[in-house]
């Protein structure tokens, strides 16, 4: 997480208490250590924050600040709202929620004469298959980790096979998604349509080399420059 995200977290929650609230219940709520809620907390009073209290006694958020507001053009705004909606359509309950996190955020720092363009913006995104991409939670986390993936697949030719793979990338096109990651199996970079994996499971061992490193020899391999 930025620390922009991390700090607009904290100033989401602290909103959320009309008493004060402690600094271990505050590193609950965003996921970090209480030494970074105290540097937060003072970055958000250096920014203009009215934040009441001190360690030890809890915190309140006077009401009545706002960060400065994002400026976005309009295409900006459009490919922003409907990048969100899409994920919101893939499947995966993790991304929707962060998606809509996401997208309140937005809407809660827009200048206000701007609020109505996120409700009543035009573009829409149409609901995907339920069984679309049903292990696609258990592929990002074992890309986020670098840990090994175990896949019970099923190809073109309704061959099933059993394949331990790296994770490197997720393709998302308009019929399917496609993850691309080195196979245990061929030896080399395979290419795993995630509609054909029937089961999914992130094995917690590590792979020999960084994710980065598979993802440019990838890149050189098909030609993709960006």
């Amino acid at each position: 997480m930025s620390r922009a995200s991390r700090i607009l977290d904290l100033l989401q929650v602290l909103r959320g208490f009309r008493r004060p609230v402690t600094a271990a219940r505050l590193a609950e709520e965003t996921g970090v250590s209480l030494r970074t809620i105290y540097r937060d907390i003072d970055t958000l009073r250096g920014q203009g924050a009215v934040i009441e209290g001190e360690a030890g006694f809890g915190y309140a958020l006077k009401p009545g600040f706002t960060l400065p507001p994002l400026m976005f053009g309009d295409d900006e705004l459009d490919a922003l709202i409907l990048g969100l909606r899409l994920v919101m359509k893939r499947g995966d309950p993790d991304l929707e929620e962060a998606a809509t996190k996401a997208l309140a955020k937005i809407e809660a720092v827009l200048p206000e004469e701007r609020w109505d363009e996120v409700a009543s913006n035009g573009l829409r995104a149409g609901p995907a298959e339920a069984s679309e991409a049903p292990h696609l939670g258990a592929v990002r986390r074992a890309m986020r980790e670098e840990t090994k993936l175990r896949l019970h697949y099923t190809d073109k030719k309704d061959a099933v096979s059993i394949r331990v793979v790296w994770p490197i990338v997720v393709g998302f096109f308009a019929g399917s998604e496609v993850l691309a990651a080195w196979c245990e199996l061929r030896g080399d970079f395979r290419h795993f349509r995630l509609d054909r994996i029937a089961d999914a499971g992130v094995l917690g061992e590590r792979y020999p080399r960084r994710r980065r490193v598979l993802l440019a020899e990838w890149r050189a391999q098909e030609g993709i420059d960006v």
